[in-house]
């Protein structure tokens, strides 16, 4: 079992797809296509369902002419169904030779679904696989359903197994549809096909709904799984499928017998350009491409990073093309703002770092957000503060806007001690703001009129 080679099938472009309030354009599903292969070099597309739009056929097509031109067009799949051949007609349209064929892995779902016996169902998907055939296309086979299968119509899901294992198809897709399984169920399950099967190909689909969508992956691949379905940054309807970039890295820390094709320094890129594209925004703290994972804010965790690494594990954030970073706020330490300043190339003795560490937790009390750029000038207020002259200081100022008028600005500037006043309008507000200033400014000195406190 030693360097066993998992295939990584993204489904980012057809599942991901199907989270609420996303739709790809052509040339989004083309640019990610793209992405996916040459970048981040995942073995397999599943990129569309068949049938659903004109504009989902148009996006084929761009990709599918794409992946001709590039030898990878055995590498893009399309969803399809049993439907007396209309799927294949849209194959065959659509320029895709590998079509994901979905039939029922439940009884449940073949019984109160499509209200048919499993002698019809299979021979209808019999009549589609030699229609598939026929026409030069290619056929791996979802078993939808297939956790409630195994869990409740175990019977009846190796009956079809004994008859699909027969028959000429590449793959056989296992789903956890609904997101059911337990890690203990998954690998007991996969197992029990694998071994029953040991000369079929089986790739494992699984879903989040209860947050065990990388967990269960883990051990669909110790089960004896051939083959993953993963999306960037975890999209999918409802909760989800399992997502890319955790399972590739539990993948490479924790099962040392297998390896993928993945290149890690690809992730962050492809999930940043997926979130762009699709408005599916990552949450900070998810894990690998989440903003905040690799920011360490707490200053003991600083410091102890700074004493032989003490807070570091296996997660390297440049194996993933990132950096680590140091909040400032008000659990910052010391050790999180010298680590700041080293990155700025500033140095400052230990008064001064006091001053400074001082300053920004007041600020993090008041809930300001501190970056990196602010520092310098958190720096001079602090330190430069006292030897500043404040040679011109507004003193106030009345920001006026009604209905039907134009917005004014009254203003009362203090000048090497002396206090002037002036009014303007403007376009809005700022701008009325900057006239007054202005105004004040340009007055001739001999017009002014000296007021005191």
């Amino acid at each position: 079992m030693a360097n066993r080679k998992i295939e990584i099938m993204d489904t980012t472009l057809r599942d991901g797809e199907q989270t609420s309030g996303v739709s790809f354009s052509v040339l989004e599903k083309l640019t990610i296509a793209k992405l996916l292969l040459e970048e981040l070099q995942v073995d397999r597309l599943e990129i569309a369902s068949a049938r659903v739009s004109e504009g989902e056929l148009q996006a084929v097509k761009k990709v599918t002419a794409w992946a001709s031109e590039n030898n990878r067009l055995d590498k893009i799949e399309v969803l399809t169904f049993v439907d007396g051949g209309k799927s294949i007609d849209w194959m065959l349209e659509s320029g895709a030779k590998v079509q994901n064929l979905l039939t029922k892995g439940s009884l449940n779902h073949l019984t109160h679904q499509l209200k048919k016996t499993p002698l019809q169902h299979f021979i209808e998907i019999k009549n589609t696989l030699d229609l598939a055939a026929k026409h030069g296309i290619k056929t791996n086979v979802y078993l939808e359903d297939w956790s409630n299968g195994m869990q409740n119509s175990k019977e009846y899901v190796f009956e079809y197994l004994d008859f699909l294992t027969r028959q000429k198809v590449e793959r056989i897709l296992l789903a956890d549809t609904l997101g059911i399984l337990t890690p203990e169920e998954t690998f007991q399950f996969v197992k029990e096909v694998c071994q029953k099967y040991p000369n079929t190909h089986f790739d494992f689909h699984g879903h989040n709904d209860y947050d065990l969508g990388v967990a269960n992956v883990m051990e669909a691949v110790k089960g004896g799984a051939h083959g993953l379905h993963l999306t960037i940054n975890g999209m999918g309807e409802r909760a989800g499928n399992a997502p890319m970039a955790s399972v590739i890295a539990v993948i490479n820390d924790f099962l040392k017998e297998v390896k993928t094709s993945i290149n890690e320094k690809a992730l962050h890129k492809v999930s940043k350009l997926v979130e762009t594209f699709s408005g599916f925004r990552i949450p900070v703290n998810k894990p690998v491409v989440g903003a905040n994972v690799f920011t360490q804010t707490a200053g003991i965790h600083a410091d102890g990073d700074s004493k032989n690494n003490l807070y570091f594990n296996n997660l390297m954030p440049e194996r993933f093309g990132r950096k680590r970073k140091y909040a400032l706020g008000k659990t910052s330490g010391k050790a999180n703002i010298q680590k700041n300043l080293q990155d700025l190339g500033l140095r400052l003795n230990d008064e001064e770092l006091r001053k400074v560490t001082q300053r920004i937790i007041e600020l993090g009390d008041q809930k300001e957000v501190v970056s990196q750029e602010d520092l310098p000038y958190i720096i001079s207020d602090v330190l430069d503060n006292a030897s500043i002259e404040k040679r011109v200081v507004v003193e106030n100022y009345v920001l006026g806007h009604a209905k039907g008028m134009k917005p004014s600005t009254s203003i009362k500037l203090k000048v090497e001690g002396v206090i002037y006043e002036e009014h303007a309008q403007g376009d809005g507000q700022f701008d009325a703001f900057m006239n007054a200033l202005k105004k004040t400014i340009q007055k001739p000195q001999q017009e002014r009129v000296a007021k005191f406190n």
